[in-house]
């Protein structure tokens, strides 16, 4: 723009810019909009957005607060800033700022699977089955309140009622539609059907349900199992499937088809009923590449750490750390620390020099058995919740994994141990943002390991 703007065109500008998906020309005309006319909540609002796109988090919270000050009625405001308050584990002020939505519109769906959501990421499970239930009585045909449900049973332990409410995942936007010539397995007698067992989500999640591929062998003829690539030559000697493929053959005879995360539906009610990890086969040229890379530091004690799952995961941010974190652990006496990340975090890593003290050994990795050899060289490994824990915990490594406020199921909210992996230790953070006090916790237990089991650790 040329000459003078006035602020109702600022405005507008910055609208359009935001709507045009130009956030940084959008942040830069709310900036000088809101400097000039701060009491207009809606541009708040909007900023909060933005921010919270972006992932400033923080910043998208303090817009969102400003926007609810200037007009604490809005239902627009009120959304957006219990949406970024739960983002941020703000929960008691985000079930407050659901209840006040509700109360002007008492059959809002998404306020009440959202304020279930809230309810569930405080860890009581109870109360967010009890009025995610009401709900869903209320509302049988909606499939957001539904899974989350499904994901507030996963954590309360009722895996029998959690997973098959979990089926309501397709429903939502929560998953892509799938397209598969062969009829879907709804319960029905599998005796002498071939059957197809489809991927659906991420790689931690296929490394955690192959453990129930015996349970469906058990019942069906043949069983063959779609794996990604980068997880086909870990899961290639999978007991229970009669082949591991990476894409079927057009002329294959398939009677059935269930995507990963039904299996546990074949029978599992609890805690108690969690079969052992799946047994995974890491090939003898990964075992050969890995114990190069560990040769020079044989007499270290090898810890493998990982500090990031996938970026395309929407709430990464929040279960993953700084690779920084982990370099005091280097100055510990007799410590080689191994980084078993690949991903685009590694220019950061290689730019300030971390790459010196932690030995870049998984850049090269092929796929997750290369990961899995180098797993095996390693006396430790102390990860984030990445599927690098999911596939060190299957090969039973000792193996320390940092939680985040809000943890997946498999982890729930307390507890230093899980079922569905033995030689897992969990550390988890007392409050939101806070690894300061998990990371201290590993330091000081990787020290008391060191002491006393004389630079080996044993889990």
């Amino acid at each position: 723009m040329s000459g003078p703007v006035s602020l109702s065109e600022l405005r507008n500008a910055a609208m359009e810019a935001h709507r045009a998906g130009r956030l940084d020309e959008a942040m830069r005309g709310y900036a000088r909009y809101l400097v000039n006319r701060p009491v207009d909540g809606a541009i708040w609002s909007n900023l909060g957005a933005l921010h919270r796109a972006e992932k400033r988090h923080d910043q998208a919270v303090r817009a969102h607060a400003r926007a609810h000050a200037v007009d604490p009625n809005a239902p627009s405001v009120l959304n957006n800033y219990a949406n970024a308050l739960t983002d941020v584990g703000r929960y008691d002020d985000a079930i407050a700022l659901r209840r006040q939505l509700l109360a002007a519109k008492p059959d809002d769906l998404a306020q009440k699977a959202l304020l279930g959501r809230a309810l569930r990421g405080k860890g009581d499970y109870q109360a967010a089955i009890e009025w995610l239930s009401a709900a869903h009585r209320a509302h049988p045909e909606d499939g957001e309140i539904e899974l989350q449900l499904a994901f507030a049973l996963l954590g309360q332990g009722d895996y029998g009622r959690g997973f098959e409410a979990y089926r309501a995942r397709w429903r939502t936007d929560e998953m892509k539609k799938q397209s598969v010539p062969f009829p879907k397995w709804e319960g029905e007698d599998l005796s002498g059907k071939t059957v197809l067992v489809m991927p659906e989500q991420g790689f931690g999640d296929a490394v955690l349900m192959m453990r129930f591929l015996p349970w469906l062998k058990e019942r069906a003829g043949r069983v063959i199992c779609i794996a990604e690539k980068p997880m086909a030559r870990l899961f290639a000697g999978l007991p229970g499937a009669d082949s591991v493929v990476t894409e079927l053959a057009r002329d294959a005879k398939v009677d059935a088809y269930l995507n990963i995360m039904d299996l546990p539906r074949l029978g599992l009610s609890g805690r108690d009923d969690v079969p052992p990890p799946a047994q995974l086969t890491i090939p003898g040229d990964s075992r050969r590449r890995a114990q190069a890379i560990a040769a020079p530091y044989r007499d270290r004690l090898r810890i493998g750490v990982n500090w990031s799952g996938s970026v395309t995961y929407r709430a990464n941010a929040f279960r993953s750390f700084s690779h920084r974190e982990y370099l005091p652990f280097a100055d510990l006496s007799g410590v080689q620390l191994f980084s078993l990340y690949k991903g685009p975090g590694l220019d950061a890593f290689r730019a300030d020099g971390s790459d010196a003290f932690i030995v870049d050994a998984a850049s090269t990795d092929r796929d997750f058995a290369d990961c899995a050899g180098l797993m095996q060289e390693m006396d430790l490994i102390i990860t984030s919740d990445t599927a690098t824990a999911h596939v060190a915990g299957s090969l039973g490594l000792p193996t320390w994994v940092v939680l985040h406020w809000d943890s997946f199921w498999v982890y729930i909210h307390a507890g230093s141990a899980t079922p569905w992996y033995p030689s897992m230790r969990l550390f988890r953070q007392p409050a939101p943002q806070d690894w300061d006090t998990p990371l201290g916790e590993v330091r000081a237990a990787l020290e008391e390991r060191i002491a006393s089991a004389g630079g080996k650790a044993n889990g």
